[in-house]
């Protein structure tokens, strides 16, 4: 993996990136946090991001995430950001303190029952498939108000907004659809239900722009810190 000095190098250009995005489009850059993607990478990656004022990482894998979450003494957010299987809620709810990843009635249900027993409140993202990528998970838009209306009513679940994963397409309009979308139902959901819905998780490396553009609270960040994954 990469020294620290190369972290904090790659780090100041991503922020400069993310200035000048929040510049062009009005908005003040302190409504925009970086997620540092660390999965695939040592434990060493979180102590980076720590160090840097980072609050939170990024990690898709359950198990890979508990290892190190065990050896690290760092205090810091940890945050689910890939595709979760029902049947490793329980694991999920005891490593993470959010979990954006939420993409079915069925994981929904079984995360309100594995918070409730472990005593927690779980934060957690919405996952919708705005892009309408068959590569991608996600609820479709036409099915967000009834799972948000049903995620509403689980005593131990606290949505903090939505998530999504643009579609790969050399076409940036299609990202901008995609981010755009996301925020047209994030505020017409917060409208009917009045209820905040603060966190829009979208955009990485290569769209983080047209991510921020679109209304982009979190940027989900990864070889652009860190450099190639050991995979």
């Amino acid at each position: 993996m990469i020294n620290y000095p190369e972290f904090k190098e790659n780090l100041s250009v991503v922020r400069a990136r993310v200035a000048r995005a929040c510049k062009v489009s009005g908005r003040p850059e302190s409504t925009v946090s970086l997620l540092p993607v660390t999965k695939n990478h040592p434990v060493e990656a979180i102590d980076y991001a720590v160090r840097s004022g980072l609050k939170a990482v990024g990690e898709n894998r359950v198990q890979e995430a508990s290892d190190k979450r065990g050896s690290c003494t760092d205090k810091v957010r940890w945050e689910l950001i890939g595709h979760l299987q029902s049947n490793k809620a329980q694991d999920a709810v005891a490593t993470f303190d959010r979990i954006q990843s939420v993409d079915s009635l069925k994981l929904l249900r079984r995360l309100d029952r594995f918070a409730s027993e472990q005593g927690k409140k779980l934060a957690i993202l919405l996952q919708c498939n705005t892009g309408k990528d068959p590569n991608k998970y996600g609820f479709a838009e036409e099915e967000l108000p009834s799972v948000f209306e049903a995620a509403l009513k689980m005593p131990n679940l606290q949505v903090d907004g939505l998530m999504t994963i643009a579609p790969l397409d050399n076409d940036p309009q299609v990202a901008g659809a995609a981010f755009n979308s996301l925020r047209e139902l994030r505020d017409t959901l917060s409208e009917r239900f009045a209820v905040p819905l603060p966190e829009l998780s979208m955009g990485m490396t290569g769209d983080l722009e047209l991510a921020i553009a679109a209304g982009s609270t979190q940027i989900r960040v990864g070889t652009a810190l860190y450099g190639e994954r050991s995979y």
